[in-house]
């Protein structure tokens, strides 16, 4: 045995979500590798056998009251305080209940941390299980896929540093959306560095197959975006200010403006309609017209501004009549 000093393994702990995830649950439970010793499932609710299969694979599960409204954050949260109940750690992943591991993420990300002290979250490449299952998917699939480096956010699946998390008070519970990039606002804030490294993470398996499920997670983004920007609008993080416009300004005061016009001024104003097709070729030329995939994700991006736009509005209302958030779900 050599005498040489060796740097102790950090002590990695896994928090996984979900509600009615069924085999997906099992299967994201299975990819975790056997050095991570603690495991904890947390359940919102679910009513197909979830709670008991995931006992049965040997993890720990929690269980959240349900007299109060489930959201993502608040299920991270309790799952990363069933993990410390267990005694320290220096790491935690999160990931969703439909998502499978990489098998070699787990030390490639304790790795990256390891050695980049400033560091305070890490992610990787997050991949559709089925891209060509439907549009919706692959939509997914690209959006996943985001520039290499330093980055201002991460999304649910990720590595965090678990004295960094405590020090800024973990997720924001109230939030039914968004929780993960504000967080990262608060990490930056306090002097912390979120990385994506160029490795896969996960496998996600979206299954979005009908349009009424991809309208509702554009409305959700929106929802996000608006929240976000009311918590952390102002200069210079400016979070959300951009896409909460951008969703207000094609999906709300556009139409509106429209058709205010062709009613009380002239039926030409309805060619103001035209700035509809004419974002699409605008947004699809960024990519040269050059696949199926630009003129989708030109053609989708445009129309999503509609449901987000309806998220906006519907976080505005809450917030002037100040009732609680209910969840907006797309599966």
């Amino acid at each position: 045995m050599s005498d040489a000093q060796t740097s102790p393994l950090p002590r990695i702990g896994v928090v996984l979500i979900g509600r009615n995830e069924g085999d997906r649950l099992i299967n994201c439970l299975n990819s975790i590798p056997q050095s991570v010793g603690r495991i904890v499932y947390v359940d919102s609710g679910s009513t197909d056998g979830s709670v008991a299969a995931a006992h049965a694979e040997g993890a720990q599960v929690v269980e959240l009251n349900l007299s109060q409204p489930f959201t993502a954050a608040r299920a991270r949260n309790a799952g990363f305080e069933a993990l410390r109940a267990q005694g320290d750690i220096d790491y935690v992943q999160f990931v969703d209940g439909d998502c499978t591991l990489h098998p070699d993420w787990i030390d490639v990300a304790a790795a990256f941390l390891g050695n980049h002290p400033q560091a305070v979250v890490v992610c990787g490449r997050r991949r559709e299980m089925f891209p060509e299952a439907s549009v919706y998917n692959r939509l997914c699939d690209r959006e996943w896929n985001t520039p290499v480096g330093q980055a201002k956010s991460c999304g649910g699946d990720a590595m965090m540093r678990s004295d960094a998390f405590t020090a800024a008070g973990g997720f924001n519970p109230a939030l039914i959306a968004g929780e993960e990039p504000e967080l990262c606002v608060r990490l930056r804030h306090r002097g912390g560095e979120v990385w994506r490294i160029d490795h896969e993470m996960t496998t996600h398996d979206a299954a979005m197959t009908r349009a009424g499920q991809w309208w509702n997670r554009m409305r959700r983004g929106g929802h996000a975006a608006a929240e976000g920007a009311a918590l952390h609008g102002g200069p210079p993080e400016r979070h959300g200010v951009a896409a909460r416009t951008r969703a207000l300004l094609w999906g709300a005061a556009l139409p509106l403006a429209t058709l205010l016009a062709a009613l009380l001024l002239t039926p030409w104003a309805l060619l103001l309609l035209l700035l509809y097709p004419a974002q699409v070729l605008r947004l699809a030329r960024r990519d040269s017209f050059s696949s199926r995939a630009a003129w989708e994700q030109a053609f989708f991006l445009t129309l999503g501004k509609f449901p987000e736009a309806l998220g906006v509005l519907e976080f505005q209302l809450r917030r002037l009549t100040r009732l609680p958030a209910g969840l907006i779900e797309y599966k």
